[in-house]
């Protein structure tokens, strides 16, 4: 084997989107290319693992790796780790790919490839590719009343429209499978809202997984800054943001994604310098028009200046986090400690980096009033006054302590 390191495809994408086949139809037309595979199943039975060895005849060189009853993002990620070194050590190829579960989240699997560990020496993460269901995509995100909440089998009753979107969002290359299986119009609406949540990923169509393997081998277009920070201040940037800086506007982004948009697929991005009012913030989100299909963003709350809230929204399902400290209400020592190592952090000489970042996707979302109700939220000059920076009744529940979480069901 040669000392450059092998570069590392993950495969995602929900149940039954096609993973398997299109990893078949990578295997069989593979060429002069030597890959091995490692393949993850929830089961006790790794039932992906034998239809590709029933296809291909990669698995009588030990090219198949199997790791089941688990998923390879959390419980089984020190077996991942065991397993791609040991296929390092033991056989000469030229690519891994790694097909996830599809209850998988891609970041924590990509970070095992990312950091210092055993399978970063050998490996270097390449590409990021999920598989999308074209016939089941925009029924995940219907708004229609009479659609039932759907869940990922075995993730604790997580939300399927929240997995989807993390699984799309972290994505270099997005295949969209079953396009067979859709109308035009279907699969036009589908590859716009799927440029929309993830502009800078490669949308590929698809019908019975068959990709040129070029679509998802060695394409180099992974890049270690898209997995976000890990520890430190909350961070977020929404798509084309100018300065960090916008106290008193917000930004209508409808074209950046794709040229046209036929559909009427657009953002909205949404910035201010001052706090919500945890109530009226609850009411709306609560009320969110059919129209958003996603919505993400951080939240600074009035009475809470302390610790900065993330908001996600995915479908049906609204979700709330403190996911750290405000850096300006740390103590002056380490407040300044942390600037001194972070230039980039948006920065208020007032307010520090308490901010409200937000960023709504959906059917015409500047139409349905999103900037003028949350500027409805936010707190009045008399009610900033008389809070001060004392805690405030925040009836609704938003959750105080860092890693706590809240999670609204819409229907």
């Amino acid at each position: 084997m040669t000392t450059s390191k092998i570069p590392v495809t993950l495969l995602s994408g929900s149940l039954g989107a096609g993973k398997t086949s299109t990893l078949n139809h990578l295997l069989v037309n593979a060429g002069n290319r030597r890959i091995a595979v490692l393949v993850n199943d929830m089961g006790e039975i790794n039932i992906d693992a034998e239809l590709l060895s029933a296809g291909t005849d990669v698995a009588a060189d030990g090219g198949i790796a199997e790791l089941s009853n688990g998923c390879i993002c959390c419980e089984r990620q020190d077996d991942l780790e065991t397993e791609v070194a040991r296929l390092a050590d033991e056989r000469d190829f030229d690519y891994l790919v790694v097909e996830a579960s599809g209850i998988s989240e891609p970041e924590p699997v990509a970070r095992l490839f990312t950091t210092a560990s055993r399978a970063a020496a050998a490996y270097e993460l390449d590409t990021l590719a999920t598989v999308v269901d074209a016939t089941q995509f925009l029924e995940t995100f219907d708004d229609s009343e009479t659609v039932e909440r759907k869940t990922a089998p075995g993730a604790e009753d997580r939300p399927l429209s929240d997995l989807l979107v993390e699984q799309i969002e972290t994505a270099n290359v997005l295949l969209l499978n079953k396009c067979d299986l859709v109308d035009d119009e279907e699969l036009e609406l589908a590859e716009e809202l799927l440029s929309t949540l993830n502009p800078g990923a490669k949308v590929v169509r698809t019908v019975h997984g068959q990709i040129d393997p070029e679509e998802i081998l060695a394409t180099g277009c992974f890049d270690p800054d898209n997995l976000g920070e890990v520890g430190g201040a909350p961070t977020f940037e929404i798509d084309h943001p100018e300065d960090g800086h916008h106290d008193h506007e917000h930004d209508h982004d409808h074209d950046h994604a794709t040229p046209e948009r036929t559909y009427g697929i657009t953002s909205i991005s949404y910035r201010r310098r001052r706090p919500f009012h945890p109530e009226r913030l609850w009411e709306v989100v609560n009320d969110l028009p059919g129209a958003v299909v996603r919505s993400k963003g951080l939240c600074w709350l009035a009475g809470q200046d302390d610790v900065a809230v993330s908001y996600s929204q995915a479908g049906p399902t609204v979700r709330f986090e403190a996911v750290g400290p405000w850096i300006a209400g740390l103590p002056e020592i380490e407040r300044d400690l942390y600037r001194d190592g972070n230039r980039d952090l948006p920065w208020d000489d007032e307010h520090g980096d308490r901010r409200t970042e937000l960023v709504f996707i959906g059917h015409d979302v500047d139409d349905a009033g999103i900037t003028e109700r949350l500027d409805a939220c936010l707190v009045t000059d008399d009610e900033w006054e008389n809070m001060g920076r004392k805690p405030t009744d925040q009836g609704a529940g938003y959750p105080t302590e860092i890693g706590a979480s809240v999670e609204i069901d819409l229907r």
